[in-house]
């Protein structure tokens, strides 16, 4: 069966039968959940009791390091919340894991407001960390996992989402708050369960081992296919590379990329551990590095994201003090930022790849981020004390840490980085008239909307008069489900002429050659439809890979 492609309930609880007989969705789903919601009974215990020592007790089991079923984001305004307000935190907590028989929509809808404002302390990154019933529902779910993890299970919009979709089992309602939408996921979750019952098989059991399998099939080609073609007699270690094998020729498949090309940037990564992807925007930059960093990682939460700016600093991305409320006082902490938390991470998973994908690397100011670091990406083998290091403790880079960063070379402003990066990373190229995206969107609308393949030809035509590969237009503009001539037109005037005009500046004589019905006219009647690329196989990819 195809990957992504629509089937009944029954089908999609007989598909991973052979994953779940073999042991691997206990071992790769459940035992960590299992562990986890352990935790969170014990600190549950120390709520309940109102134990003084509750909220050290607690804060383990929300920290990124040892859960990956709470965003970090949300663990941060967790965090914030219960140290900056904690007798309000410890209430709320309280009646959140009470014990008793209070329906679990009650417990959730009095729980929401308690983490919001006023009880945040003010600052739009608290609130932006919060925001939206998914975000709010992905923690309240986890934190539900202390009353008993085979009834109340984790939950991710996206994994949901996607299994609503592909099995046209219905949406929640719109509108539905966090204890409808949960709900909403334990009745489907009943459904796999009912139907794996009624069907003899071996699971799910209960709807922690459904929810697993809708998490699964995020991995759906490495976890299902690949098991159902071993035989008893293959060598263990063959298989492991065989899984590797399909696994990056499914992405390359997903990206519509030659396999080639991602194994050469593998092999980059494992030469220097640190890589660039360069090119004009819309190349599928940002989109192409996330989803190889979740590849080679065997897991999204082994990748994280951070994007440069002219204001981000060494104590944004490094280590540094950040404002604290100290026994109802403003003070300060000492905070580490994204990359000694991805490296402390890595030390504890020595065996498994861990991934920093830095987006727009070159708008910041490079040598004041990476300060120290510098001589650390070239030397993993040496250690250095930071400069915000209290204890005089030394620093190393894991080797299992890896960084992809991306670059715009369209804007003149900050097209040249230093030669000390230079030397540091890798460069792979991203231009639409090379490989891998030389051809992209002509291939990609053939598979997916083959009447508007004549589109392509619009973004080759248009290409080839700004002749200027460092500054061309990408394929994914125009890489969006649902297209059709006035979708294309619309984003062809508010998004792509625009930008051109940016291009052409001090030449506005120019701009009519690039409207869009007289280049559709020259495409048609002088050159192919087919010489662009993606970023993505669905609307959502596809709004991602438009890289600036």
């Amino acid at each position: 069966m195809a990957e992504n492609e629509i089937m009944t309930l029954d089908e999609y609880v007989r598909l991973p039968q052979e994953y779940i007989t073999s042991g691997g969705l206990e071992e790769g789903e459940i035992d960590y959940k299992i562990r986890l919601a352990g935790d969170m009974a014990k600190a549950r215990e120390a709520v309940l009791t109102g134990a003084s020592e509750w909220r050290e007790i607690l804060k383990p089991v929300y920290n990124r390091n040892h859960n990956n079923l709470i965003d970090w984001r949300v663990a941060g305004v967790l965090s914030t919340w219960v140290d900056g307000n904690p007798d309000d935190a410890l209430d709320a907590m309280q009646s959140l894991w009470a014990e008793g028989d209070t329906p679990i929509s009650d417990r959730i809808r009095d729980f929401v407001p308690r983490v919001q404002p006023p009880h945040l302390p003010d600052g739009p990154s608290y609130h932006d960390n919060f925001k939206g019933t998914g975000t709010r529902l992905r923690l309240i779910a986890a934190l539900l996992m202390a009353l008993d993890p085979t009834k109340y299970p984790p939950f991710k919009t996206r994994e949901f989402g996607n299994a609503y979709k592909r099995t046209e089992y219905p949406k929640p309602p719109r509108g539905a708050d966090e204890a409808d939408t949960y709900k909403h996921a334990l009745e489907f979750l009943d459904k796999l369960v009912e139907r794996a019952a009624a069907l003899g098989l071996a699971g799910p059991k209960d709807r922690l081992e459904a929810q697993s399998i809708v998490w699964s099939y995020k991995y759906e080609k490495e976890r299902f296919g690949p098991r159902s073609q071993d035989s008893e007699d293959d060598d263990p270690e063959e298989d492991v590379t065989a899984l590797e094998t399909v696994s990056l020729q499914g992405l390359a498949d997903e990206l519509m990329f030659p396999v080639e090309f991602l194994e050469r940037v593998e092999q980059l990564l494992e030469d220097k551990r640190q890589v660039i992807f360069q090119g004009p925007p819309g190349t599928g930059k940002t989109y192409t590095a996330k989803k190889l960093a979740a590849c080679l990682a065997g897991s999204e939460e082994r990748v994280r994201l951070v994007q440069f700016h002219p204001s981000y600093a060494y104590e944004d991305f490094v280590q540094g003090f950040r404002p604290k409320l100290i026994g109802g006082q403003p003070g300060f902490e000492l905070k580490d930022g994204p990359l000694l938390e991805m490296a402390e991470m890595a030390r504890k998973e020595p065996d498994e790849k861990h991934f920093l994908v830095i987006d727009e690397i070159n708008r910041g100011n490079l040598a004041k981020v990476f300060g120290e670091l510098y001589f650390l990406l070239e030397y993993r083998d040496e250690k250095m004390r930071l400069q915000y290091s209290e204890s005089g403790e030394m620093f190393d880079m894991p080797e299992n840490l890896y960084i992809i960063g991306t670059m715009n070379t369209a804007d003149r402003s900050i097209a040249l980085v230093d030669l000390a990066l230079r030397r540091r990373f890798y460069f792979v190229e991203f231009h639409p008239d090379k490989d891998p995206v030389k051809g992209l969107l002509g291939r990609w609308l053939e598979a997916k909307n083959p009447d508007m393949a004549w589109a392509a030809g619009i973004v080759d035509e248009a290409n080839k008069r700004l002749a200027d590969e460092e500054a061309a237009i990408g394929p994914s503009y125009l890489m969006k489900g649902g297209l059709d001539e006035e979708k294309a037109m619309r984003i062809w005037e508010h998004n792509v002429l625009p930008y051109v005009k940016e291009h052409l500046y001090g030449q506005p004589e120019r701009l009519d050659e690039f409207g869009f019905d007289r280049l559709r006219g020259r495409s048609d009647s002088g050159g192919g439809a087919g010489e662009d690329g993606e970023d993505g196989s669905d609307d959502e990819s596809a709004d991602e890979s438009g890289d600036a």
